[in-house]
């Protein structure tokens, strides 16, 4: 068993063991879990129900990172995006007014682009053609985006009348439990503690329970499932064709564009941190894992949950030393197991899951020194780009502006040379977008 497992997964060729992969895949689990708990919260939201969408999430990952094990042989968990779900949830259904269904109609659609752009190989030529500054505002704007949710589900911001928004009252429950595990999460998570933001949940959870702000467990029972969990109420529930009458070309774009360069750009920085690449500094097999990436994500509409990335959390198992698909596998398991605990996730309050928000929204910030702060027609897209997202509450505009001021600005500028040709297409595109919701 032993000689099979090193010779399909290369164990020896890349320096590691069965026991290092487990371990790896281990502490990436721990890293990257609370998103099974994040996620089916944020998703229903947007009216998908609580526990099916935990489920879906869980198929999601287990199919997908299994895929990207045994096919693509990297270590690499991929599941549901945490920025991807909040424009879900917030920018698609609760913004714009679509059905859940159609939205998962909207994630399969873009989930089918991606692939059909990552076995022709144009992938990685679209990303290329995206300017660096948009890339990284892109992924900022997100971020902002996200913990702007977190404080608003955390009751630490409000709306206001007279100011749009204000404080929310500290002296709540539900507010101060929020700013606990905000403190929480970041002091667990600056020590480095593994498994640190599923911990935080775990302890302000239990918390809510000693003050009566949740409902404590019943029985084991409310804990602990005997039963798979059911994703009857969402499993083929997408709605293509509404998603395609409704002509929602900067949603799916939108989806598609963020998959596409956040699992390109994480899929690189993670191999080369791992040591994979070649001499020429290429990804193995990263054909192979965009395509995965694509199929996981018209899975995961199909199981009624959003679109996919790369887990930059990834990150934690291959500092342990997870070389190869053997690490994706053994997480994929790990995450099945999960499965038994489905009852919990309606014990949480969302009071336990903001501070993961804040958080993750403060890890993507840091992609703004990618920005080059002394060139204007650089910074000004880059600013509209991430304060147009939490403003309008929609990823899908702030990234519409970014492109349409980064055009303009370089070609009125006289520097139209730093446009690639495809720019121009896109920046069309988000215009006509544009008039068409006039």
């Amino acid at each position: 068993m032993s000689r099979r497992l090193n010779d399909f997964f290369r164990l020896e060729e890349r320096q590691t063991t069965v026991k290092t992969e487990f371990l790896a895949a281990l502490t990436t689990f721990m890293t990257v879990s609370y998103i099974i708990l994040v996620n089916p919260i944020i998703l229903s939201e947007a009216g998908i129900p609580k526990e099916a969408a935990l489920a879906g999430t869980i198929f999601a990952i287990v199919i997908t990172t299994l895929l990207m094990g045994l096919w693509a042989n990297l270590p690499i968990v991929i599941g549901p995006g945490m920025g991807l779900n909040a424009f879900f949830t917030y920018t698609v259904v609760l913004g714009q007014g679509l059905s859940w269904e159609t939205a998962l109609g909207a994630v399969f659609i873009s989930g089918l682009v991606f692939f059909l752009l990552s076995i022709t190989g144009i992938s990685s030529k679209v990303v290329a053609a995206i300017p660096k500054t948009l890339k990284a505002s892109i992924t900022a704007g997100v971020g902002l985006f996200v913990a702007f949710i977190g404080l608003k589900n955390g009751g630490i911001i409000v709306p206001d009348d007279s100011t749009y928004v204000a404080l929310g009252n500290i002296g709540e429950q539900g507010t101060w439990l929020a700013l606990l595990g905000l403190i929480l999460a970041g002091v667990l998570v600056s020590r480095n503690v593994r498994g640190g933001l599923i911990l935080s949940i775990f302890a302000v959870t239990v918390i809510a329970m000693i003050i009566g702000y949740s409902p404590v467990p019943g029985s084991i029972k409310d804990v602990f499932s005997f039963e798979m969990p059911s994703v009857q109420m969402t499993f083929l529930k997408l709605d293509i064709m509404a998603a395609i009458g409704y002509g929602i070309f900067s949603v799916i774009f939108s989806f598609t564009i963020v998959e596409l360069f956040d699992t390109l750009a994480t899929l690189i920085g993670l191999t080369k941190k791992a040591n994979l690449n070649n001499e020429k500094d290429e990804t193995p097999n990263m054909k192979r894992a965009l395509t995965t990436g694509a199929i996981g994500t018209m899975i995961s509409a199909i199981f009624g949950s959003t679109a996919m990335n790369t887990y930059i959390e990834n990150a934690t198992g291959i500092a342990e030393g997870g070389r190869t698909g053997l690490k994706a596998v053994f997480a994929a398991l790990l995450f099945l197991l999960t499965l038994l605990f489905t009852p919990l996730i309606q014990f949480i309050p969302s009071a336990a899951t903001a501070p993961v928000l804040i958080i993750i929204g403060a890890f993507m910030m840091t992609e703004l020194k990618a920005v080059n702060f002394d060139d204007l027609t650089e910074l000004i897209p880059a600013f509209l780009t991430i304060i147009m997202m939490p403003l309008t509450f929609s990823i899908a505009e702030g990234v519409a502006f970014g492109f349409i001021s980064f055009t303009l600005l370089k070609l009125f500028s006289g520097r139209r040379k730093e446009l690639h040709w495809m720019m121009y297409i896109i920046t069309a595109a988000f215009f006509i977008n544009f008039y068409t919701m006039l």
